[in-house]
């Protein structure tokens, strides 16, 4: 029975975000959803699905159906499990991230249009007539089952960053944020006690998808509301876990940290998104893994490495790239196939397809792509295509057999006397300085040349700054024109709240600092 349960939730038949986690509770009865490691709480998947049944029924008590719900806590499952009960009570839930300022949240309450905004748990009222764990395998419900929703029909708004002006609500279907998920539940994991490590916002969408992914998979989570290197790695090596999730940032931050000295061979994946993963930084955390443990002989070969393509308006992930154990991540930027259902081409400026080797524009198309962004035509015009291609706005390189390779975002692309300069290629080549923890290469205006590249670098501990160096060190490994003109030593970078660099805000500082 069990088996059909999970069979019925991976072939995501009529799923959608408000019947989720009744389902997952089905197919993974009374087994560990989530540990928090700040408040101590553990929630079962039978506990998960009663909270997020009685939300329902609050939520449909203070609002009309079809009406949008922002969910604006503070980051933990409790705002994903609100995401969810606001669908099964047939709302469209609004998450959004608990680093957004008051003046960020009241842009979306307004653009959203939303006629109930939660910001705590105890907005809703007690939770103290929850049953046990030791109650029946299913829950019966107090709202009763979800509200009935078309599986292609818009199930959330998830704002974007706002790097490019105010935050837009992407449009994102129920298909597009379960859909490539839901197959997890057919993952044998019984077999091995696995746990994921994650420190990810879950108002963002790759902390919402690793999340939504676990619960199908029925592979607990041990999450931490806010990353720090030192607990996140203290974690991991006491608790065992075989997973960690996070961005190409804490990954660095973990290695200057001194990953060498934790414990981290339990970890038998490491997964990484949201940004582009040096192809380096991934072999060394492979390397501090492990494929399996064996009595006497201890930990043998290394972990898996796997990283995700994905953004917001395409629910999270299109594609994939999975370094297995002993085999070296492949060189360059984010590599990846296309999911299953996920088409790619890479265009030049005339809108035709590039030959292999070449770099163009990444546009993609599958069940993930949003449907557009909310009270926006002309923004939706201008990024979804006529015959329903996204326009991600990031460069790759056409490879051979649909492979691609990321270069980066097309504004983080520097025009220097008619070359491109490509600010991932010249950052991840950077990091390779021993002296170099972290980089930013952004464009300074020029008379000549129109833009050269200037380097904003974090140095490594104990670390001292030679700019001479830098430059011979740089000249040596890269054309000439790549070659920053100038290197700025900064203690950190203004971050997002998944830690990626925000680039506009390091393009101003260094115009202000350069050129006063």
């Amino acid at each position: 029975m069990r088996w059909l349960s999970r069979f019925d939730l991976a072939t995501g038949r009529s799923m959608t975000l408000g019947n989720l986690m009744e389902r997952v509770a089905q197919a993974h009865p009374k087994r560990t959803l989530v540990h928090e490691v700040a408040s101590g709480r553990t929630l079962t998947t039978n506990e998960a699905a009663q909270l997020v049944d009685r939300w329902a029924l609050v939520i449909s008590q203070r609002s009309e159906l079809g009406d949008r719900v922002v969910i604006a806590t503070v980051n933990g499952y409790d705002q994903l499990l609100l995401t969810l009960a606001a669908s099964r009570a047939g709302r469209i839930p609004a998450p959004v991230n608990s680093q957004m300022t008051e003046a960020e949240v009241d842009h979306v309450v307004t653009d959203s249009g939303a006629s109930l905004v939660i910001r705590s748990v105890e907005d809703l009222g007690s939770t103290d007539e929850i049953a046990s764990d030791d109650d029946s395998d299913t829950q019966p419900g107090v709202f009763g089952k979800a509200v009935e929703a078309d599986p292609r029909s818009v199930a959330a708004l998830f704002y974007t960053s706002g790097t490019t002006g105010a935050p837009k609500g992407a449009e994102l279907t129920h298909n597009g944020l379960i859909g490539g998920l839901s197959i997890a539940a057919l993952a044998p994991t019984e077999l091995r006690d696995d746990e994921i490590v994650m420190a990810l916002p879950l108002a963002h969408i790759f902390g919402f998808a690793i999340a939504i992914g676990a619960a199908c998979a029925g592979i607990p989570v041990c999450f931490l509301d806010r990353f720090n290197p030192v607990a996140v790695m203290e974690t991991i090596s006491l608790r065992r876990s075989s997973i960690f999730s996070g961005v190409p940032a804490m990954y660095r931050m973990m290695e200057q940290a001194g990953a060498e000295d934790f414990d981290l061979t339990c970890v038998r994946c490491w997964i990484s998104g949201a940004d582009a993963m040096p192809a380096d930084l991934a072999h060394r955390f492979k390397k501090r893994g492990a494929t399996f443990t064996l009595p006497i002989l201890g930990s043998m070969g290394e972990a898996m490495f796997a990283e995700g393509y994905g953004m917001v308006e395409t629910a999270g992930g299109v594609a994939i790239r999975i370094s297995p154990p002993l085999v070296p991540a492949a060189l360059g930027g984010s590599v990846g196939m296309p999911l299953p259902g996920v088409s790619f081409r890479v265009l030049d400026e005339d809108g035709s397809e590039v030959p292999i080797g070449g770099v163009g524009e990444l546009v993609v198309k599958g069940p993930g792509v949003l449907t557009g962004y909310h009270g926006a035509p002309e923004a939706t015009a201008a990024t979804i295509t006529e015959d329903g291609w996204l326009r991600t706005g990031d460069f790759a390189r056409r490879g051979p057999f649909g492979i691609v390779n990321f270069e980066g975002r097309m504004k983080d692309v520097i025009k220097r006397g008619g070359y491109s300069v490509y600010a991932v290629e010249v950052e991840q080549d950077l990091e390779e300085h021993p002296a170099v923890a972290e980089a930013a290469v952004v464009a300074l205006p020029h008379d000549r040349d129109g833009e050269v590249p200037v380097a904003a670098i974090r140095l490594a501990d104990g670390a001292a700054f030679d700019e001479t160096e830098l430059v011979a060190w740089s000249t040596e490994r890269m054309s000439r024109y790549k070659v920053p003109a100038h290197f700025v030593v900064v203690e950190d970078f203004p971050r997002t709240g998944t830690d990626k660099i925000q680039r506009r805000q390091v393009a101003a500082q260094m115009e202000a600092l350069l050129l006063g």
